[in-house]
């Protein structure tokens, strides 16, 4: 349907990316990944055909129709939202059009490929041969209700409505379009959980290929079966879900890391070999050959990459049991009761998300925790020896835009040196001259990670978080995961990142009509709980028991596991020790041998030795026997140096199967 090949895009002395080629097929679900700034919407804006490569050719089967969700839309009008989503769509005229492209396709298609198409043809043909009344209308109400918008909202002005419902206006009409190509830059930036799980199960039945930009990793594995990853100027292609891409990239970090360092080691051998006779007229030949081989040597580089980064926060202080409670509360803006007699307490120790659909009520609640939202009655009740932190998106106007980030840190870091905090900005991902750069010109991921990094450090034991995840990518919000995986008070947020509840939420609060359900366990359960409960399925109780799994506890697996990974490491220390020690002995071995080797030299150069034929013998004997134990020892080193790099692929390979 689509193929580039060898496109390049520059932007002044910015390679965007160089000699890229891929190609994209009618019915495939591709992940645009990539750090900020790699050239994922310059690479959409190319295939939406708003602008041309520099270099390369860019080939479209003709006729197909392209459709571009961006990040930025444009102002409102007084147009009915449902009369919008409907203009310009024709879906019976689409799947026409849809069936035109896929016969063309055909002659194209490999032959195992051919036997999808027929069918992706075959239902084609039958939704629009059952099409003859097809009510559009219809369609796009059932579209906007997926989407979050309720009966009442399908004649109200699109004036009336914020940016992120907007957004979502402009994802419905564009869904309604049925292009044969989505281009979606962040579509799930603001759907709440529900909406974005009735998404989800759109695109999984969408007709045609969907390409998409997204921060929300639990999302991009729902959807996507093909990964593009931009990654210094190159695209990399991987075919699989997310996960299984960082799983396979690391893999080849991995290899490159081994490959390079046993390159590193072999240049360094050379160039002991080179260091050693570089001076001596009978080595020059050898020495040459040597230099050259080195030169022609292809370099291994291995590309920058997130790691986990381990460091520790200050402790907070220990609260009471009961940190903060809600008592009877009510809340209304006007006419609109959103919380009647609402009680609420959270204990030392819970690590709560708040879900629910967008205007049920979440950051209401959140803003009356953190004392910042009045409320007409009821009680707020911090617990003993409880303090309270608040982050929320107004915060980042709140930095001080003359600081330099780690001044900015050091106005709530307390007598922390330098060293610590840069230690603590280089967990949010500052490092190097990147802390002396002032707030003024961080852009707003960078902000937000600096925000969290304050927060984080003030020592506060309970945290309330109002989507912390926003403008952080995917690097970021791993980071933000580690943190609050790190820290050891009570926590309490909202996020639309699955992935980060399932990680971190140990207790699900669902938002819902002014009533709260407390769901005691992780979100996996709860989505199960909720499942089953619509089967007339009992609430959970308090105590949530262990799940079994094969007739053990998951607690007993993990004591196994556990007890099978250290017979395991045990097992590779005691193989690996010989080795090691041996190894230790050659290296300290082999410059004794040098040394004699070249005071022989020193003395063979000296005309007064050879006034005794005996000790001249004796002294070119030792050179020779000290050259051949070099030899030796050189030899020796390289095979146990490849044995250790054997027994360590073997280990490594003997403890993912554990995990498996």
């Amino acid at each position: 349907m689509l193929s580039a090949n060898g496109i390049s895009k520059s932007f002044g002395d910015q390679v965007l990316f160089e000699k890229v080629s891929f190609t994209i097929g009618p019915r495939d679900r591709i992940a645009m990944v990539g750090p900020n700034g790699a050239g994922k919407t310059t690479l959409f804006n190319l295939l939406a055909r708003r602008t041309q490569p520099d270099s390369g050719s860019l080939s479209v089967r003709k006729g197909i129709t392209v459709g571009f969700l961006e990040q930025e839309i444009s102002p409102a009008s007084r147009v009915r939202l449902l009369d919008n989503v409907i203009s310009g769509s024709s879906k019976a005229t689409s799947l026409a059009h849809r069936l035109k492209v896929l016969q063309e396709e055909m002659a194209d298609t490999e032959k195992e490929d051919l036997e999808a198409l027929l069918s992706e043809m075959g239902e084609l043909q039958h939704k629009f041969e059952a099409m003859g009344g097809y009510d559009l209308e219809h369609e796009a109400k059932k579209v906007l209700g997926g989407l979050g918008f309720s009966d009442t909202d399908f004649t109200r002005p699109l004036s009336d409505f914020s940016g992120g419902w907007l957004m979502r206006a402009e994802l419905a009409k564009l869904l309604l379009l049925n292009p044969d190509m989505l281009l979606l830059d962040e579509p799930t930036n603001h759907l709440d959980l529900e909406s974005c799980m009735w998404f989800e199960d759109y695109l999984k039945g969408y007709q045609g290929a969907v390409l998409v930009t997204s921060h929300d990793r639990a999302f991009l594995n729902r959807v996507v079966q093909k990964v593009f990853a931009l990654e210094q100027q190159k695209l990399l292609a991987h075919r699989g879900d997310y996960d299984s891409y960082v799983v396979a990239r690391q893999r080849e970090l991995e290899i490159l890391e081994a490959t390079a360092e046993r390159q590193g080691r072999r240049i360094d051998q050379e160039m002991r070999f080179v260091d050693r006779f570089r001076s001596k007229a009978t080595k020059a030949t050898q020495v040459q050959s040597r230099l050259k081989k080195i030169e022609k040597m292809q370099r291994v580089t291995v590309p920058r990459t997130s790691k986990k980064i381990h460091f520790t926060f200050p402790d907070p202080p220990r609260s009471g049991h009961q940190v903060i409670t809600l008592s009877h509360i009510s809340k209304a803006y006007g006419n609109n009761v959103v919380y009647q007699d609402l009680n609420l307490v959270l204990h030392r120790g819970d690590k709560v998300a708040l879900v629910g659909h967008n205007g049920a009520g979440k950051t209401t609640l959140l803003r009356m925790l953190a004392g910042v939202l009045p409320f007409e009655g009821g009680e707020r009740i911090l617990g003993t020896n409880t303090h309270l932190a608040y982050y929320a998106q107004y915060q980042l106007e709140l930095l001080n835009p003359t600081n330099s980030v780690i001044d900015e840190l050091r106005t709530v870091a307390g007598d922390q040196s330098n060293t610590g905090l840069r230690t603590i900005l280089g967990g949010f991902l500052f490092s190097g001259d990147a802390v002396e750069k002032p707030v003024s010109v961080l852009s707003g991921g960078e902000k937000s990670r600096l925000a969290l990094a304050k927060m984080l450090t003030q020592g506060s034991n309970l945290l309330l978080m109002d989507e912390p995840t926003n403008h952080l990518d995917i690097p970021s919000r791993e980071m933000l995961t580690d943190a609050l995986e790190a820290y050891t008070g009570t926590l309490c947020f909202i996020t639309h990142d699955r992935t980060l509840i399932r990680e971190i939420a140990t207790k699900i609060i669902e938002v819902h009509d002014g009533n709260l359900t407390v769901y005691e366990g992780d979100y996996d359960g709860f989505l199960r709980w909720k499942e089953s409960n619509e089967n007339g399925q009992p609430f959970p109780s308090r105590e949530v028991p262990v799940e079994r799994i094969d007739g053990k506890t998951s607690r007993e697996q993990e004591r196994a596991r556990k007890r099978r990974d250290g017979e395991l490491r045990n097992r590779y220390y005691r193989k690996r020790a010989p080795a090691e020690k041996r190894l230790h002995e050659v290296e300290t071995e082999l410059p004794q041998c040098e040394i004699e080797i070249y005071k022989a030299d020193l003395l063979l150069a000296d005309p007064n030795h050879y006034t005794d034929a005996n000790l001249v013998m004796e002294t070119v004997e030792r050179k020779k026997a000290m050259e051949e134990r070099v030899n030796t020892l050189t030899q020796e080193w390289e095979s146990l140096y490849t044995e250790l790099e054997r027994l360590k692929a073997e280990f490594e390979s003997e403890l993912a199967g554990l995990s498996v």
